[in-house]
């Protein structure tokens, strides 16, 4: 599922599709669902767009059109049809319901449901494998958080066996984890579904007056009605001492996650040979910093840099630096995400800021320094971190 608005990405996603938006300097978000499919074998894969399509679609067609159909391979985009419904998707179990006929032409014994918007390294394989033993009719992937973020979550509520017996879309504060009072169990949006079962959820929740959301319906519906409904611990494929999984709600969210990968030894593995990200990396020259003069001088430290980077006389800290970003002479640009194609004019100052792409910035100009100023001028997050939106224009 890739068609969310992402309206609390705002703007970065304001003519895109969350999935789409820039990650990690290399990466779109889509790219760590996708390969954990890849990773884990799976090459049947319908991707259901809507909200600001051209740019995912685009990616996908660049990143991913490897798959061979001579061998049941496959990865297509399916925007809304309006063939069940002469509607958009109105929810989550909506944009499946409105492609129950894929199911139909396929005859798939399960289906797998995933969130295009979430970073994280997972084999699906083994929950699939869970879900058989269990002779489930649904398997909800859950990982544990602090029982302080409930409000943020779908918090799922099991018994001795891992059945699911209670769920409830982001409360106030969830029922704690059994074996962990401080902790909830969160529902991650990852779905195995037995297919009958999932058709006939779909066709009945389709008929009532309901917002057609696994989260808030089909779930609870299910387990209302005693069904087999049980969830599986994520088994974690990054191979760190705590899991991790990442929803890319809002600014901040977005923010700290990519900070994290400029730590030493950051909690997200982008080196694993084992388990590698796949993506489209646009063809260009390695980076490069230029300039070893006094007051001149060209250096990134503790920053990750991209393709075709230049870093010309300036100083880049704890920063992140897309593909083809050109950072002119005597800039000092720290704790900032720079994405694709940015051009910083000389003598700037950026901190704490995310540089949406192609924004040309012009001389002398200081983001993140002055609150009051960017409060009048950008977006600024709940911490404080100001966002230039694509296309903005300096007056």
């Amino acid at each position: 599922m890739a068609g969310g608005r992402g309206e609390r990405l705002y703007p970065l996603t304001k003519d895109r599709a969350k999935p789409s938006v820039s990650f990690g300097g290399s990466y779109r978000i889509i790219d760590f669902t996708l390969s954990n499919c890849l990773n884990s074998g799976i090459k049947a894969i319908y991707l259901l767009t809507q909200y600001g399509s051209l740019t995912l679609d685009r990616h996908i067609h660049l990143a991913w059109s490897f798959f061979n159909r001579e061998l049941g391979e496959f990865l297509d985009s399916v925007p809304p049809q309006h063939l069940i419904a002469n509607k958009w998707y109105e929810g989550t179990a909506d944009s499946v319901y409105q492609n129950i006929h894929l199911m139909e032409a396929h005859r798939p014994e399960l289906v797998l449901i995933l969130s295009g918007d979430h970073v994280y390294k997972m084999d699906y394989g083994q929950m699939v494998a869970y879900h058989l033993q269990k002779k489930a009719h649904l398997t909800v992937a859950s990982v544990d958080m602090p029982i302080e973020q409930s409000s943020r979550f779908g918090v799922l509520e099991m018994d001795k066996n891992r059945r699911l017996v209670g769920f409830e879309e982001k409360p106030r504060r969830g029922r704690s984890h059994p074996a962990d009072p401080s902790k909830i169990l969160v529902n991650m949006g990852v779905y195995v579904f037995d297919t009958v079962t999932l058709v006939k959820a779909l066709i009945e929740d389709y008929k009532k007056d309901s917002s057609h959301d696994f989260g808030k319906d089909i779930i609870p519906q299910m387990i209302q009605k005693g069904m087999k409904v049980y969830a599986y611990e994520f088994e974690d494929e990054n191979r760190k001492e705590s899991k991790y999984w990442r929803d890319i709600g809002d600014l901040d969210s977005y923010y700290e996650a990519n900070m994290d990968l400029i730590q030493v030894s950051p909690i997200f593995n982008l080196y694993d040979v084992d388990w590698p990200i796949h993506t489209y990396r646009e063809p260009g020259p390695p980076a490069k910093m230029v300039f070893d003069l006094p007051g001149r001088r060209g250096e990134a430290l503790n920053s990750l840099l991209s393709t075709g980077v230049i870093v010309s006389g300036s100083l880049v800290e704890r920063s992140i630096v897309a593909s083809h970003v050109l950072v002119n002479d005597y800039c000092h640009i720290t704790d900032s995400i720079l994405m694709p194609n940015v051009e910083v004019g000389e003598g700037c100052r950026i901190h704490r800021a995310i540089v949406d792409e192609g924004v040309v910035i012009p001389p002398g100009i200081e983001i993140g320094v002055h609150p009051d100023e960017d409060a009048r001028r950008f977006t600024i997050s709940r911490t404080g971190i100001a966002v230039v939106p694509s296309g903005y224009a300096f007056v």
